[in-house]
C-alpha cells in the first residue's frame, strides 16, 4: 500500500507540473535517494519532513506504524550518503544519521504533538520509531 501511495503521489506531482503535492499537511515533501544495501542501485522515495532543526531536515521512519523499518531507513543506515530534493527542487548531497536518544527525546514530542498521525503510528508498534536527521554533506 505504501508503494502505491508513493506512486500516486509521484503521478500527482508529474501531472500538475509540481504545483500539487509538494506539501502534505503543512509538511514539505522531499525526495530521498539512497543506495540499495543489497542492489547497490539508487532508490528514491517521497517523504514528509515534519521538523526542521536548524539547517537539518528531520524525517520519521514510521512505515505507517509497521513493526518493520522501511527499506529506505535500512539503506541509509548502511550508507549514510544520500541525496535530497525538497519541494521538487534540485537534488543535493546530504548526510543521514539516526537521531540520538537525547535528540529524539527533544524532537519526538514536537512532531507527535503537531502531527498526531505519528503518535498513532508509535502506538501501533513495539519498535521505537527512529527519527532521521538529514544534514549538509561534509
Amino acid at each position: 500500500m505504501l508503494k502505491t501511495m508513493n506512486s500516486v503521489h509521484r503521478l500527482l506531482l508529474k501531472v500538475s507540473g509540481g504545483r500539487l503535492g509538494n506539501e502534505f499537511g503543512e509538511m514539505p515533501v522531499l525526495e530521498l535517494t539512497t543506495v540499495g544495501r543489497r542492489s547497490g542501485e539508487q532508490r528514491s522515495v517521497l517523504l514528509t519532513s515534519p521538523l526542521r532543526d536548524g539547517d537539518d531536515l528531520v524525517v520519521v521512519a514510521s512505515r505507517g506504524g509497521d513493526d518493520r523499518h522501511p527499506a529506505w531507513f535500512l539503506n541509509l543506515r548502511d550508507q549514510p550518503r544520500v541525496e535530497v530534493a525538497v519541494k521538487g527542487g534540485p537534488r543535493r548531497p546530504m548526510h543521514a544519521r539516526v537521531a540520538t536518544s537525547e535528540e529524539r527525546a527533544r524532537m519526538w514530542p514536537q512532531i507527535a504533538g503537531r502531527y498526531r498521525n505519528y503518535a498513532g503510528y508509535q502506538k501501533r508498534t513495539e519498535r521505537e520509531i527512529p527519527l532521521v536527521i538529514l544534514g549538509p554533506a561534509a
